[in-house]
């Protein structure tokens, strides 16, 4: 039997994260979390810590900007693994300006071959302003690009409007 994939999508401060750890944690399986955002100044760290206070205990949290998928493949069928988020994940990809396609490819790989369920959070970029440099057009772009993929790979997909859930695909 195969894991169980769930997407949660929204936008910037839209209850996504509260809402994917909620998931997880009416699983009843042990949690594990996956962090892929880069701690690089004081206004960071005081969102993850923020973060960190929501969850609570009875996580295993590891940190793993660029390659989560190495950790999925070793996890079990008694896990259930949260990923938050692939927006953090494409920007550090983009930032080193690593081979996107094949570290895009390998994620999804190991989100589909990992024997734990796996809820992958995501930003919805795609219905703001057009930005005005190129960088910034190049990550809507990529987001929109990769929301897609994670999305045709999921067995179920929430999308998230002011803390509240609407369902795309699949049932909760």
């Amino acid at each position: 039997m195969s894991n169980n994939l769930t997407l949660v999508i929204g936008g910037a401060a839209s209850g996504k994260s509260a809402y994917a750890e909620n998931l997880v944690v009416n699983t009843h399986k042990s949690r594990v979390y996956l962090a892929t955002a880069r701690v690089l100044d004081g206004e960071m760290e005081q969102k993850v810590a923020r973060h960190k206070e929501m969850r609570g205990a009875g996580w295993e949290t590891l940190e793993t900007p660029l390659t989560p998928e190495k950790i999925l493949l070793q996890r079990t069928a008694s896990e259930v693994v949260l990923l938050d988020c692939a927006t953090m994940w494409l920007m550090n990809h983009l930032m080193d300006e690593t081979d996107l396609n094949a570290a895009e490819t390998a994620l999804i790989a190991g989100l589909r071959a990992s024997k734990a369920d796996c809820v992958i959070v995501t930003n919805e970029l795609g219905l703001g302003i057009v930005p005005a440099d190129a960088l910034s057009r190049r990550f809507r772009q990529k987001q929109g690009e990769l929301n897609q993929h994670l999305a045709a790979a999921a067995d179920t997909v929430v999308n998230i409007v002011a803390g509240l859930p609407n369902v795309l695909k699949g049932a909760l």
